[in-house]
């Protein structure tokens, strides 16, 4: 599987979408498609192993005719068992209109293991609109409130080096 582009991209068709929990030969191909979805910081490859390996019952992603184009990173925080984490939310541009990002949340959350989530937090700059969106509109789809607050600190925790990341909190859910 590959993240790269397609020299003459096909239209994409939704029976061909294919959504799983990622594996250890994922890594290189998330590294790749997280580079090429600005604004995400990208970690290095084994950083992306590692969320393949130990967090892939908290992770999904999409391929396209062997092609990568959608990604969602999440992990249960230490004694938190009924929060789920979204790390990042990444679509190629290929894979872009198709409302991807909500169908991935959705397909993690659909898992049985699953069942006791309660909540869904993230942490979004205030200028990642398209973040913002897809929290906001997946809150209004499960009728979940939506609340937000300061995480971590330009100043206090980024040395001005990073904007300020604002926890989100969605809940209840699976109620």
């Amino acid at each position: 599987m590959t993240a790269h582009k397609r020299q003459q991209p096909q239209p994409l068709n939704d029976n061909d979408l294919i959504f799983r929990k990622p594996k250890d030969t994922d890594g290189y191909a998330v590294h790749d498609l997280i580079k090429n979805c600005p604004p995400l910081d990208r970690n290095s490859v084994y950083a992306y192993l590692l969320l393949c390996t130990h967090h892939a019952d908290t992770c999904v992603l999409v391929e396209n005719d062997g092609e990568l184009i959608g990604f969602l990173s999440a992990y249960i925080p230490p004694g938190e068992e009924d929060t789920l984490f979204v790390w990042q939310v990444a679509v190629s541009r290929d894979g872009r209109g198709l409302g991807l990002a909500t169908r991935m949340l959705n397909e993690i959350l659909a898992r049985p293991e699953m069942e006791h989530i309660k909540q869904i937090q993230t942490t979004i700059t205030r200028d990642n609109k398209a973040s913002w969106r897809l929290f906001e509109s997946f809150a209004e789809s499960v009728d979940a409130n939506c609340s937000n607050e300061v995480m971590f600190c330009r100043k206090e925790h980024f040395e001005g080096r990073h904007k300020t990341e604002h926890l989100v909190t969605i809940k209840p859910i699976n109620d």
